[in-house]
């Protein structure tokens, strides 16, 4: 049977298939209610779409280039292009909709944004926005990333947000969300949560999701002009999944297209807490107020997850991604933390582009596709930087790549 893929997703009330609507109390449904309503008014809008576009291409420094990375699909036999998003103002692609989620705050009247980060990507992206645009803004992160990405909190500070530790739980980023909710519960009529990825309640899925399309429709473009054709295989990392997502939309019509989604299997994909592989391993809930795939414990709760990378260690995934694994045109691959730790030196070895751990997942399964034979073009997203983690990477794994750390 054919697949298929309707453009028209989300329905009216956010689902995607059978995942994704709003599962929030009645009190939270009328303030998202009007989020709702004023985001496909301003979508519309050719003002707001003037200064986005004037802000991506002036501020962020859009077009982010396709590079042919030459060295590296030499030694693995396959050609490999990216998809520079790690080239952006604030080094990843979450300033594509932290800036368009603080426009429609400030003209919906907020005085504050707030949000969760994990891998403090987001943050910094939202805390850019915020400075930008004259808004207060309060990020939630837990203590655990706060060491793991101490250059990114320091990035805040300078910034001008404001820092919420988070210091329940495994205290990374599930707990973050946690409590970033639970702040926001506290003043809605003032406060915008702005998510950090394409999950949480509808409208969120569906807007982050069409402020990072620009990735994917720039990309097409760009591909065609370099190569003559487009890509036989496109991978994205995934935790939420929104830089995959911004990636994939414009060639979900496009079967010729094989499109890879590639999770953290951690430390032991086999072993409850010690992966985030949600879509592999996970099963239909509801969390954070929307339904989709996760990982569950025993009771049904949200299971306890790792990542070497934190921005990938969350126990749900957007549910877009999860219908596009049900009707299969999304394949839903795994990588665990060695893998992506030497495809983070392969990359920064070969080529000299140091990646973010994050996208590095990415760049280690296109390696494992070359290996097992694939010799198609791949484009993979990039989607940030590692300037964020390089303490962290040397401190956990530098002596088995030759880095001393008495220098």
């Amino acid at each position: 049977m054919k697949k298929s893929f309707k453009h028209s997703l989300p329905d009216e009330f956010g689902y995607f298939g059978e995942y994704g609507g709003s599962f929030v109390p009645e009190e939270l449904q009328q303030i998202i209610d009007e989020i709702t309503s004023a985001y496909k008014s301003i979508r519309r809008d050719k003002a707001f779409q003037d200064e986005l576009s004037d802000l991506y291409q002036h501020y962020v420094g859009r077009p982010s280039p396709i590079f042919h990375a030459k060295n590296l699909s030499s030694k693995c036999g396959a050609d490999i292009y990216l998809k520079r998003e790690d080239l952006n103002h604030t080094g990843a692609h979450k300033i594509n909709h932290c800036l368009g989620e603080a426009i429609l705050a400030k003209k919906m009247g907020k005085t504050k944004i707030l949000a969760e980060t994990g891998a403090g990507q987001h943050g910094v992206a939202l805390a850019t926005a915020a400075t930008l645009l004259g808004l207060k803004c309060d990020i939630y992160m837990g203590e655990v990333d706060i060491r793991k990405e101490h250059p990114n909190v320091v990035r805040m500070q300078i910034l001008g947000a404001t820092i919420i530790p988070v210091s329940h739980g495994r205290r990374t980023l599930k707990e973050a969300v946690d409590s970033a909710f639970e702040g926001y519960l506290k003043d809605p009529v003032n406060q915008f949560y702005a998510i950090g990825s394409v999950v949480g309640p509808h409208p969120f899925p569906m807007m982050v999701r069409d402020f990072q399309s620009i990735v994917g429709k720039e990309a097409k473009q760009q591909f065609k002009e370099m190569a003559g054709d487009s890509p036989d295989n496109i991978i994205a990392c995934i935790g939420g999944g929104s830089n995959a997502i911004g990636l994939f939309t414009a060639f979900l019509e496009d079967e010729s297209v094989r499109l890879y989604g590639v999770e953290p299997a951690g430390k032991n994909i086999d072993r409850a807490g010690e992966h985030a592989a949600t879509l592999t391993k996970g099963e239909p809930g509801i969390m954070h107020g929307f339904k989709s795939y996760m990982l569950k414990d025993s009771q049904g709760e949200p299971q306890e997850v790792y990542s070497v990378a934190s921005g990938l260690d969350y126990p749900s995934v957007g549910p877009q991604h999860s219908y596009l694994k049900d009707i299969g045109r999304v394949e839903y691959k795994t990588i665990n933390d060695r893998e992506a730790i030497d495809a983070f030196f392969s990359l920064s070895r070969q080529e000299g582009i140091i990646p973010a751990v994050e996208s590095a997942h990415a760049i280690a399964f296109a390696l494992k596709l070359a290996q097992q034979g694939e010799q198609g073009t791949m484009l993979i997203n990039l989607s940030g930087r590692g300037d964020k983690d390089i303490d962290f990477v040397v401190e956990g794994y530098g002596g088995d790549y030759g880095i001393s750390e008495s220098l």
